[in-house]
């Protein structure tokens, strides 16, 4: 039998303040959270109540030397009244993995699952009804030590709070704008690209904000020893289909292991589409557009889903696609994703976990 957590109801929901036809992305919050504290080498039994500010002492651990990992997943509206979260075993073994990486104590996958799941269904009615949204959920940990000094911490925090979302890029799902910044360096082999962590995201600031000001929406980042392999899109995995053939990064250790990104080539995959996990240069992408076989671009993550790619800048050379909207494959896939999300399209692989 399932575990069973605690549950202390908020007594002023949010929920008729709320303006589900204006969301924007992780600025609204819903009605409760969950929580569980490791200490003494256990967790405790965990419990779901009202969504507010928690205590932080100043010298938690976390604050000075950033033990956190974290993980992006969405809820849906689903056919016959259900809420589908999406690919739940999925994020769990990659929320594991990081937390290995972090040296980071495991939750269990069942308390993960029934924290994830037992709070959706107290908030269920956050979930959007709006097929283009959706309620996004974030479970993460961090280290509660009150002490000052760099070690593995002995006290953590796993909580869950949601979140009713529209689009992640401002743009919808138009096509963006990406451009390079050869002296910045987003990850390098055995580090912590391959993690769900918060360092991995606060290192990206200040180039991504410097992109904001020359009017694109994400850096595309190369790799950290020749700046020429391409690598990811800003919190996103990068695609590129040429001549027929799908093409995206390998995992190498530098780039995180997108659940969308692997959605979207078994996808492909399925569709006789020819896919391949390999390195391919800057200079190969702007080569293919030379000879006309840059057929499209786009990026696939939790939050946008699938984001088309229209133009490409780096040291003085650009890409441009010349198309205002997505292309015919990230358009497929697009739909194909946000049907098996909602229950229009048959899931494929055991993705949906229905409550």
């Amino acid at each position: 039998m399932a575990v069973k957590f605690s549950v202390e109801r908020t007594t002023s929901s949010k929920l008729e303040a709320t303006d589900f036809s204006n969301l924007r992305f992780g600025d609204t919050f819903a009605d409760h959270m969950f929580e569980s504290r490791y200490r003494d080498g256990g967790w405790d039994a965990g419990r779901i109540l009202p969504y507010g500010a928690i205590s932080l002492d100043p010298s938690f651990s976390v604050l000075h030397y950033g033990q956190a990992v974290f993980e992006g997943m969405k809820a849906f509206r689903y056919a016959g009244g259900k809420i589908n979260i999406f690919r739940l075993d999925a994020h769990y073994q990659r929320f594991i993995r990081s937390c290995d990486r972090m040296n980071i104590a495991h939750v269990s996958r069942e308390v993960f699952e029934e924290s994830i799941k037992q709070l959706v269904d107290i908030d269920r009615n956050w979930v959007p009804q709006d097929t283009y949204k959706s309620l996004y959920l974030r479970p993460f940990i961090f280290a509660s030590d009150e002490f000052l000094g760099v070690r593995v911490a002995r006290n953590y925090r796993y909580m869950v709070i949601t979140s009713p979302v529209g689009n992640y890029y401002a743009e919808g799902i138009k096509p963006i704008r990406l451009t390079t910044y050869p002296q910045y360096v987003r990850a390098v082999k055995g580090g912590t690209g391959e993690a769900k962590v918060p360092g991995n995201y606060a290192a990206t600031m200040q180039p991504n904000a410097l992109a904001a000001q020359e009017g694109y929406a994400q850096v595309l980042w190369l790799d950290a020893f020749e700046q020429k392999y391409v690598e990811e899109v800003g919190t996103s995995n990068i695609f590129f289909l040429i001549d027929g053939t799908l093409i995206t990064p390998p995992l190498e250790g530098t780039i995180l292991p997108g659940i969308t990104r692997d959605s979207t080539m078994y996808l492909a995959g399925s569709w006789g589409i020819p896919v391949e996990q390999r390195k391919i240069s800057i200079d190969e992408v702007f080569e293919a557009r030379d000879r006309g076989v840059l057929q499209e671009i786009f990026a696939t993550g939790t939050a946008a889903v699938v984001s088309p790619v229209g133009f490409i800048h780096h040291q003085g050379r650009s890409i441009d696609m010349k198309q205002e909207q997505m292309g015919e494959l990230a358009q497929r896939l697009y739909d194909t994703l946000t049907g098996i999300h909602h229950g229009s399209v048959e899931d494929p692989a055991d993705w949906c976990t229905l409550i």
